[in-house]
């Protein structure tokens, strides 16, 4: 099943790059452009890797992987992922894949670059115990219309805030693009209404990163009066009862 998961996911991994080959990469500037954007997506254990879509294979591994699963960075690939994932979440791994090919054609080059890709999925380290990962997908290349040709990746220990229940797709918009939440398999397209707005995800992605009120004050330019104000205002949006569960409830459903 593994094998035949592979070669599905590389076909459509190939439509996704309208079969346009990446170019090159250039590790040292990838990593200078895209840094702030590792401090975003941090909420927990993290590694992340860069993916050629055209050619369906990553490229590049950061060391963090061997302390998330076990393995070594260069060990860590597409081949090694699907052969330690969950059986009975590979199913899904696929349809969220085919789902996101088709959800970004639809997109203008220019607007490919502003979504994030999130769903989860168990994923097994090298010693025996499955941990859940949110696999967090952002665009770095794009070719023609509605193709993308490369991705960074980031994989999140989520285990802490999810231990149970089916995995769940979101696409994210940034720069204010719509997002759509929860997406179903049949439904990629339908827009969703936010359920935070832009300065309350801004202040939740500084709340999973352990500031308090005082410093996202600080780095929004806003009281600390305004930010306990936005924290009660979440709570009270997700029908949550403390920060923990606020932050669990917004991994789990892709807020962020």
């Amino acid at each position: 099943m593994t094998l035949l998961a592979f070669q599905e996911a590389k076909e459509i991994w190939q439509k996704a790059a309208y079969y346009q080959e990446a170019s090159p990469l250039d590790l040292a500037l990838e990593l200078q452009i895209h840094r702030k954007l590792l401090n975003v997506f941090q909420v927990g254990p993290y590694y992340y890797y860069f993916f050629n879509v055209s050619t369906g294979e990553i490229e590049h591994t950061s060391d963090a992987v061997q302390k998330v699963l076990g393995c070594p960075p260069e060990a860590f690939s597409v081949p090694y992922a699907f052969s330690h994932m969950h059986p009975e979440d590979l199913p899904y791994f696929i349809q969220f894949e085919r789902k996101v090919t088709e959800f970004f054609r639809q997109l203008t080059p220019s607007q490919a670059l502003q979504y994030k890709v999130s769903y989860d999925f168990r994923i097994r380290r090298t010693n025996g115990v499955y941990i859940r990962i949110l696999h967090q997908v952002v665009t770095l290349e794009v070719g023609a219309p509605g193709s993308v040709l490369r991705t960074l990746g980031i994989h999140t220990d989520i285990s802490a805030f999810k231990q149970a229940g089916t995995p769940t797709l979101s696409l994210i918009g940034m720069e204010g693009q719509p997002s759509y939440l929860n997406v179903a398999t049949d439904s990629v397209g339908l827009p969703s209404k936010p359920v935070l707005t832009l300065r309350e995800k801004q202040v939740l992605s500084a709340i999973m990163l352990g500031k308090a009120s005082k410093q996202i004050a600080d780095l929004f330019s806003i009281t600390k009066e305004t930010v306990d104000r936005h924290r009660k205002n979440m709570l009270e949006k997700t029908q949550t009862h403390s920060t923990a569960e606020l932050v669990a409830k917004a991994l789990q459903e892709g807020w962020v």
